[in-house]
């Protein structure tokens, strides 16, 4: 990301501008970012003519971190979506090759409870999940655009999409409340039940000792890891997932390569990893990781309940281990010269195996597109 972008040309949701292949970036941003050349996205760059285990250590070494950035971002269909200090913009390559860079409007409104620890971390999941929501199918919309007719898997828009299109604020706030409601099923609920099974099995006299229901939670933690597990395995097995992991990747080395203060060049972009210790994917290990502490303390204290309690406890405990679960991330990604700091990050890491995939040059330039769009004028404003 650049420290100047007066030049940069957002394209706003009412009327927003195709740019060509060949023509991102070019003259426009040139003052901030090295442009992106047409060789780079139409072939992979040729193989370097030092020897291989010469190229191969050299590969090995990072680029030393100038900064950390606040500006994160999400995949998308065919695109990524940044969030900087004052803008949200998303990128899409759309079915012709163009690519197409729209703002996305937040609400400049900020709330006292989005500034206060613990309880930040929570509000502003939810707000993140409805705004992804929000350009996830956007994206697909867009990436359908420019392909030939007889590609397109429908031409007539249903009920359905109509209605989304008059109520799209309305629709992207249910759509994240439903999968807010499946989530915590599959990963919260769903795990709790598998126990309360387990304990009809176990005379009560066990159950009233403490290390039964510490060894009983940690157990429900352990299944609720390996079911995010499975679930991730699962997705990542599928094509158009896998898609989205790539852009993914492309997300988390374009973000490294602004914080190691490089040039936004796809060959730039293209050298750095794809894994970063501030993603979202870590802050759902802690969100997992933190439930077995935090209920396994209520646990002892409560000691045997009826499974609905059981149940109205996690429910009630969520937003409260959203809040740690954020704070820690903070922490560790702001102190990651730590050794313990980078011991915890690093479960976090191992998933984003999972759910990051490296990226092509044509993926890697809608990413550096949208990085554009957010950077701020001020160098410090983003600064974690």
């Amino acid at each position: 990301m650049s420290e100047n972008n007066d030049n940069m040309k957002i394209i706003t949701e009412e009327q927003f501008k195709e740019i060509p292949i060949e023509e991102l970036p070019v003259e426009e941003v040139a003052q901030e970012i090295a442009p992106v050349e047409e060789a780079e996205v139409a072939a992979p760059a040729e193989p370097a003519k030092t020897p291989a285990k010469a190229s191969k250590k050299k590969s090995k070494k990072k680029p030393e971190v100038l900064k950390k950035t606040t500006i994160g971002g999400q995949a998308l269909i065919e695109g990524v979506m940044m969030v900087g200090p004052s803008r949200t913009a998303m990128a899409v390559r759309k079915g012709d090759g163009t690519i197409v860079v729209e703002e996305i409007k937040q609400s400049e409104r900020t709330t006292y409870f989005e500034k206060v620890p613990f309880i930040r971390g929570c509000i502003r999941f939810y707000k993140m999940l409805v705004t992804g929501t929000g350009a996830l199918m956007k994206a697909a919309d867009i990436s359908e655009e420019g392909k030939p007719e007889d590609t397109k898997e429908g031409k007539k828009k249903s009920r359905l999409d109509e209605f989304t299109e008059r109520h799209f604020n309305l629709m992207m706030t249910f759509s994240a409340v439903i999968g807010i409601i499946l989530a915590v099923g599959l990963f919260i609920l769903a795990p709790r039940l598998a126990i309360e099974v387990a304990t009809k099995f176990i005379p009560e006299a066990f159950l009233e000792l403490t290390w039964v229901t510490v060894l009983l939670n940690v157990a429900e933690g352990l299944i609720r890891l390996l079911i995010f597990l499975l679930y991730l395995v699962f997705a990542s097995s599928l094509k158009d997932i896998k898609r989205v992991w790539r852009y993914h990747g492309a997300e988390h080395k374009t973000i490294a390569c602004y914080e190691a203060g490089l040039p936004l060049t796809v060959e730039n972009v293209l050298k750095q990893t794809r894994f970063h210790p501030r993603c979202g994917t870590s802050f759902l290990f802690n969100v997992l990781a933190i439930s077995i502490i935090i209920y396994t303390v209520i646990g002892i204290f409560t000691g045997t309940q009826p499974m609905w309690v059981n149940m109205v406890i996690r429910l009630v405990a969520i937003p409260f281990i959203c809040g740690i679960s954020f704070e820690i991330l903070r922490f560790v990604g702001r102190h990651d010269r730590n050794w313990l700091c980078r011991l915890m990050s690093k479960p976090g890491l191992w998933l984003q195996k999972f759910t990051t995939d490296e990226p092509d040059a044509a993926i890697a330039e809608v990413a550096i597109a949208s990085m554009q769009a957010v950077i701020p004028e001020n160098k410090d404003e983003d600064v974690w």
